[in-house]
């Protein structure tokens, strides 16, 4: 039998907070971020913000670049216990409609992720600029609040970038072992080779909006509506798949 939206809502729910790996990497996009930023600001902070070419508001948040693998893992991980043991047909026989099943746990996996990135983007901030000392700024800085609301919103989305691919792929192994690679190494390669193109890549484009002032031609929340774009085209691949293959 068919269920309503909020039953599905809820079953989703339920299915990530039963699975071990999904919440741990839910937990992490915390942890690692703030960790991070503890050590980094505790013991070269204050001697990179003497150098010429610092920029204090950046810096604040350097440690989302790590908190961003595990909201790709998140994303991935949510979406790829669908595909094992047959679990996919499973949950389609309680929800045969499978529109309903996917907008479900998409919503769930984007409530989450931007709850979380929330939290994790101010908490870095915040705690980060206690170990700052004379260079510490604060919310009420230009273009912190935006940064800090920003980052929130880059988390949720590149989780939901995952998301998509992860639908699209059947399988964790194969984004997280693409995609983190992708961020972490290429996207800067492709910025060296290409210049102003990689401005449109999914994580550079997002990661705009935590500079004070962003180069290139997108502006903050401009970058931050690149990336969007890109978990879109990646959830719209995703439901395509998801719509048209066999569970």
């Amino acid at each position: 039998m068919d269920m309503s939206t909020n039953a599905v809502l809820r079953s989703e729910w339920i299915k990530i907070r039963s699975v071990r790996s999904v919440t741990y990497s839910l937990l992490a996009v915390f942890a690692v971020t703030l960790a991070v930023t503890v050590l980094a600001t505790a013991i070269v902070g204050q001697a990179e913000a003497g150098n010429a070419d610092y920029e204090p508001l950046f810096s604040a948040f350097y440690a989302l670049s790590f908190g961003q693998i595990a909201a790709i893992s998140f994303g991935a991980t949510a979406i790829s216990s669908e595909f094992v043991n047959g679990a996919l047909r499973i949950s389609l026989t309680a929800v045969p409609r499978r529109g309903l099943l996917y907008a479900a746990k998409v919503s769930v996996i984007g409530a989450l992720a931007l709850a979380v990135g929330l939290i994790t983007s101010f908490a870095t901030f915040l705690v980060g600029q206690m170990f700052m000392g004379e260079y510490a700024i604060g919310l009420g800085d230009t273009g912190a609040l935006r940064a800090a609301l920003g980052g929130g919103v880059y988390l949720a989305l590149i989780a939901l970038f995952a998301a998509g691919l992860t639908t699209l792929l059947r399988s964790a192994v194969a984004v997280l072992s693409t995609l983190i690679p992708f961020l972490l190494i290429v996207s800067f390669v492709v910025g060296d080779v290409a210049g102003d193109v990689a401005q449109y890549l999914p994580d550079q484009a997002g990661q705009l909006v935590l500079h004070q002032n962003p180069d290139g031609d997108l502006g903050p929340w401009t970058g931050l509506t690149v990336t969007a774009a890109w978990a879109a085209l990646a959830l719209v691949a995703g439901w395509s798949s998801l719509r048209t293959r066999d569970a």
